[in-house]
């Protein structure tokens, strides 16, 4: 039996630890900011308003606290959304945190001062040095996975060993592991999928949207390969596979289509997803900068194009 630490209490967060569990682990949760999610974890009946089930009842809720990181885990899971994870980073070195971590948030930062984009885990990397940071990555919707439904991730970590170690930990005959070497492909990947899914989405037909599907792999080959990392991983569960879970119906793909019928972001937004975030969009604000002045724009040409009709609140027409 392992110890294992979720910050997080979402969606994502609260259905991983239902695997985590049946694979006999202590498992205990934490939820920094969420009063909604803090009030489901710790009720007795732990009813998830997210994912419309209630938790195991053997997963320990603790307030989120300094007494938290006095405990000694075997693995610490970073389930928080973007914006927190700034917060968790300074938190994990106040409290010289030395578990290691398993990073299941998605998605890139453009540092501003050095002009340079990072992935999340070297964004940790960068304030606790000593980390041993793992990333898991891959197709995997929370409504199904909490429902077991059989589900492939990615766990990446430069010492295979350690990724196994982890996979070890947490699979079950329905949560499945596959491993890499590639920490920086598989984080890319799994980022920017996420604006291929909008682009994909916009097709309005299957023909069109195969042909953007296939446009996509080869931009998301080249910028993988720009970042450093490997082309292949473009062709597994962080890239190719994601992407196929995004573009088939996730909330990306959902506002790529209201663009492929010619609304602006703006317009779409106010009117069909008023409440919902909005992945890809926020990733392009993100990153644009960096992506518009550094990258051969002959080379991405979807993103591009992507990239302009958000910022400059235009209908995207490919």
């Amino acid at each position: 039996m392992k110890k294992i630490l979720v910050i997080g209490g979402g969606a994502m967060g609260s259905a991983f630890t239902i695997p985590c569990i049946e694979n006999k682990n202590k498992v205990t949760i934490t939820e920094p900011y969420s009063k909604s999610f803090i009030r489901d974890l710790s009720s007795k009946k732990k009813y998830h308003s997210s994912l419309k089930i209630k938790m195991p009842k053997n997963l320990i809720f603790k307030k989120y606290s300094k007494k938290l990181f006095e405990e000694n885990y075997d693995l610490i899971v970073i389930a928080l959304s973007l914006s927190g994870i700034n917060f968790i980073g300074q938190e994990l070195k106040k409290y010289e945190v030395k578990s290691p971590i398993l990073l299941l948030t998605k998605g890139l930062k453009y540092e501003k001062n050095s002009k340079k984009i990072l992935t999340l885990s070297q964004q940790l990397s960068k304030e606790n040095s000593n980390l041993n940071i793992s990333v898991l990555k891959g197709p995997c919707l929370a409504k199904e996975l909490a429902r077991k439904s059989q589900t492939s991730v990615i766990v990446a970590n430069k010492n295979i060993k350690v990724a196994k170690s982890i996979g070890k930990t947490i699979s079950t005959k329905y949560y499945l592991i596959e491993y890499s070497k590639d920490v920086i492909g598989v984080e890319i990947c799994s980022a920017i999928k996420n604006i291929y899914s909008m682009i994909i989405g916009s097709g309005q037909s299957l023909n069109k949207s195969s042909s953007l599907f296939q446009k996509s792999i080869l931009e998301m080959k080249y910028i993988t390969k720009y970042f450093k990392g490997r082309e292949e991983t473009v062709l597994s569960l962080a890239g190719i596979g994601d992407l196929y879970v995004s573009a088939a119906g996730g909330r990306n793909s959902k506002m790529g289509n209201y663009l492929g019928q010619g609304y602006s972001f703006k317009k779409a937004k106010q009117k069909f997803m008023p409440n919902d975030t909005v992945e890809g969009e926020q990733l392009i604000r993100e990153i644009a900068p960096f992506i518009l002045k550094k990258f051969n724009k002959n080379k991405i040409p979807l993103i591009i194009k992507m990239i302009k009709t958000i910022l400059n609140n235009k209908k995207f027409i490919f």
